[in-house]
């Protein structure tokens, strides 16, 4: 038997729509629910099923046309048995059944540009092809996991999921060219080797991981006692006792309650790698850019052990004398802007590592203990968390900087 499809009631006053895109050609065979088109008006983008199994035998529309209720869509010659869905517009005598279909309505928005089926034969909806353009994908490039060929959200997702385990990432529109001399005098200074290759990874680790950072600020009464104990100590064997020592113990005391900030996801980002070594990577500016060389088996190390290698990779860093490995096999990354300023900030995070911590400038402020009902002078630090939210959530990362906060309170930290 052959039936007519017909445009049914769209609903909501809309009267027409115009066609997104058509998924079936002249013979193509279809089964119950198969999306036949998809239409676009002014309040909705809809997915129009087929409600007979059959083989289409014409198709009367064609890519941008608009259509009203009651048109024509297409012809289908019904399979044996078939049972059509209720409501249908039947003549006793007419050798053609004329069937409305439902629409499924897919996304609602206030402006919808009308898009024509690509001359490549993607197929996709135009909720998935705005996706695209918004993330600047090309669907030619994307494997199509969908009915009949069709690229779905999930495709996408797992094309981004793909690029980012090959070390790529989403498109980035270019700069714009601009002549700055026309505003002034200019003066260019190429970028060093070491500033493109970090701002490329940094540049990567912004758009790849889905930052969130924590503010939070530390007493560090105890720890700057302790310093000032240690500083004698090694001021006799010509080490320089500073805070960051002290900092990267508490880091590692609170990585061991809790093990998913000292983890990194694997290639696929499908499962999590928890390591059972602490290797601490220290940020150090240095003239021709930011480096990060890794301190291995920092829970090992005493603060006078940590403080000497610390001088030891800073000095290496600056006079560029640091080897591959040095800057290898971090677990979790300290940035430190206390010698210099600030209150905070937030710190990117260096991939494969799933957490960074900033530290920003310490300095007195009067604190209220309610227990003694006194104001006190203390000494805090003010610091920053970012962690990747894909392993970490806001729960565990407010626990982590209340554990961290605590850490420095415990003179056992330092031992």
């Amino acid at each position: 038997m052959l039936k007519e499809i017909l445009l049914p009631d769209l609903g909501e006053g809309i009267e027409a729509a115009d066609v997104s895109e058509i998924l079936v050609n002249s013979g193509d065979s279809v089964s119950v629910d198969d999306i036949i088109l998809v239409l676009e008006s002014d309040k909705a983008s809809m997915e129009i099923p087929v409600e007979n199994d059959g083989v289409v035998k014409e198709v009367f529309i064609k890519a941008g046309d608009e259509v009203k209720t009651g048109s024509p869509l297409i012809s289908l010659e019904v399979s044996s048995g078939s049972v059509a869905k209720p409501e249908t517009d039947k003549k006793d005598d007419a050798p053609v059944e004329k069937v409305e279909t439902q629409p499924s309505v897919v996304e609602e928005k206030n402006n919808i540009v009308v898009e024509e089926m690509s001359s490549d034969k993607t197929f996709a909806s135009p909720g998935v092809r705005r996706l695209a353009r918004e993330l600047e994908i090309e669907l030619s490039g994307v494997k199509a996991t969908g009915l009949k060929g069709r690229i779905t959200k999930e495709d996408l997702h797992g094309y981004i999921k793909k690029k980012m385990s090959q070390g790529g990432s989403v498109n980035v529109p270019p700069q714009p060219k601009i002549d700055f001399s026309k505003w002034g005098n200019i003066e260019t200074k190429p970028l060093t080797k070491i500033q493109k290759i970090t701002g490329e990874r940094l540049q990567q680790a912004w758009q790849t991981i889905p930052h969130v950072t924590q503010f939070d600020e530390a007493d560090i009464s105890v720890l700057n006692q302790k310093r000032k104990e240690l500083k004698k100590e090694g001021e006799k064997k010509s080490i320089k006792v500073t805070f960051l020592p002290f900092i990267i113990k508490a880091v590692i005391k609170t990585l061991k309650e809790f093990p998913r900030f000292n983890s990194s996801l694997d290639h696929l980002s499908e499962n999590l790698v928890l390591k059972n070594y602490y290797n601490i990577g220290i940020a150090v500016d240095t003239p021709t850019g930011l480096v990060v060389p890794v301190i291995k088996n920092a829970d090992n190390k005493s603060i006078l052990g940590l403080s000497e290698e610390l001088m030891d990779i800073s000095e290496r860093a600056r006079s560029g004398k640091l080897k591959p490995d040095d800057l290898k096999g971090g677990c979790f990354t300290i940035s430190s802007l206390g010698g210099i300023g600030g209150t905070n900030f937030t710190p990117i995070i260096n991939p494969p590592e799933v957490a960074i911590l900033g530290v920003s400038k310490s300095s007195w402020k009067p604190i209220y203990d309610h227990i003694n009902k006194e104001i006190v002078p203390t000494f805090v630090m003010p610091y920053s968390l970012s962690y990747d939210h894909r392993v970490i959530d806001g729960a565990i990362g407010a626990a982590f900087t209340t554990s961290f906060s605590k850490s420095l309170l415990d003179v056992s930290t330092f031992e």
